[in-house]
């Protein structure tokens, strides 16, 4: 399974990227279909939803991890060391849906951070003094 999942981005990229990325807000895939998808219970850690779920989680993950740096924005929520498991990660996002029906119908990726954002909120930043220095 792991070995077409870097062909099939590929291809998707390549066919209908622009496409898929130009998707009206209310067709874009929710927090619920992706908590339903993360929270099944798969025969093995290669099921289709898993794969998907998984992928998923890493894509949105590590892009807020870039565009936070890149602009060099706080992030909006900083993962413990160690951080969960992947199977851990995806059950309590699931869970968190669930206890969440609110958000139930944003765009997943929006889920996705105000979960993670819940879950691990960020140390407050340090005060800075507006106070001149003499």
């Amino acid at each position: 399974m792991t070995r077409w999942l870097p062909a099939a981005a590929l291809a998707l990229a390549c066919s209908g990227g622009a496409a898929l990325a130009q998707t009206p807000a209310s067709e874009a895939l929710s927090t619920a279909t992706l908590a339903q998808l993360c929270g099944a219970a798969p025969a093995t850690s290669e099921a289709p939803a898993t794969a998907f779920c998984r992928g998923f989680i890493i894509g949105a993950g590590q892009h807020h991890a870039v565009v936070s740096r890149v602009a060099g924005t706080r992030p909006a929520f900083c993962m413990p060391s160690p951080g969960p498991t992947q199977q851990e990660f995806q059950t309590a996002f699931a869970a968190w849906a669930r206890a969440n029906p609110q958000y139930g119908q944003d765009a997943a990726v929006d889920g996705l951070v105000r979960f993670a954002a819940a879950t691990w909120p960020c140390p407050p930043a340090p005060a800075t003094s507006t106070r001149a220095r003499r």
